[in-house]
């Protein structure tokens, strides 16, 4: 008989997932092999990933492959991430729908934000295929970045602890080693928020769209990412006004320029052993 695998912590989100909708998480039957020898049957747990549907009043706006878990958390955080809204009250209504092909996250947007969700639409009009498809795409990738707030700053020992806390929260990682993770580390209150997915930008939406639903200012500490920093990580990050971005891999040459430009501090290569600052180092003290 196939052992059982260890089951991932219950958390709060579980107890309130609607009726119908998937598991994080599947079981799956492996033959496992060490040593170049079989050891025999072995039961695995994998991530779940399903398509999600975003529409906005009943419109569909995109498509993302995801991990069914903190569904909210990625509606508000995309909406906010892509400039659709700018505060969750402009999110006027918001559902979460189970249907036979995935998920739909049906929203109801408020008057006022009609108009970015027009503009949103027509950037994103052009991008099939070569993904590069004419001057407004290019712009619509290249999109200038809100300042983030001159205030903020972490000590490099909290740099440290705000991986090793990160690192102990990823409940559907440490059962799976198949995710990212997101995390908000604040310096008055430590490890504030995570969210896991099989994308990593899925996993910065769902953390942005939990700040943003508990009212939890992105200025008052640091975002965390298990994952390399491209230019959209920096653009998400900006939007939701973190001053410090603090991930284990590497950046790109553009994420850099992005983070500098905006005013970010840009922390990677984040191990127990030190860390790089590309970008604002004053916000970095030894205290």
């Amino acid at each position: 008989m196939m052992p059982e695998p260890d089951p991932v912590e219950p958390d709060a989100e579980a107890a309130e997932r609607p009726v119908g909708l998937p598991q994080a998480q599947a079981v799956a039957e492996v033959r496992r092999w060490r040593a170049g020898a079989e050891s025999g049957p072995a039961a695995s747990l994998l991530p779940e990933e399903v398509a999600v549907a975003f529409t906005y009043d009943r419109a569909s706006h995109a498509v993302m492959m995801a991990t069914p878990r903190d569904l909210e958390d990625f509606a508000c955080g995309f909406s906010l991430t892509e400039g659709i809204i700018e505060r969750r009250e402009q999110l006027a209504g918001l559902e979460v729908v189970p249907r036979p092909a995935g998920i739909e996250l049906r929203m109801e947007l408020a008057e006022d934000r009609l108009d970015a969700l027009l503009r949103r639409r027509r950037h994103m009009a052009g991008p099939v295929g070569c993904g590069l498809c004419g001057l407004e795409s290019l712009e619509a990738v290249l999109r200038p970045l809100p300042p983030v707030p001159r205030e903020g700053g972490i000590g490099a020992s909290a740099v440290l602890a705000a991986l090793e806390a990160l690192s102990a929260g990823q409940a559907l990682h440490q059962a799976t080693r198949a995710v990212h993770a997101a995390g908000f580390w604040s310096p008055a209150a430590g490890l504030v928020a995570v969210r896991e997915d099989v994308g990593r930008h899925n996993a910065l939406d769902k953390l942005a769209g939990a700040l943003l639903r508990q009212g939890v200012r992105a200025a008052d500490g640091a975002v965390v990412l298990t994952s390399r920093v491209s230019v959209e990580m920096v653009q998400k990050a900006a939007i939701m006004g973190a001053p410090v971005l603090i991930a284990v891999s590497a950046p790109t040459a553009l994420a850099v320029r992005s983070a500098e430009q905006c005013g970010m501090t840009l922390v990677a290569r984040a191990r127990n052993d030190g860390f790089d600052v590309h970008s604002h180092s004053r916000r970095v003290t030894t205290s």
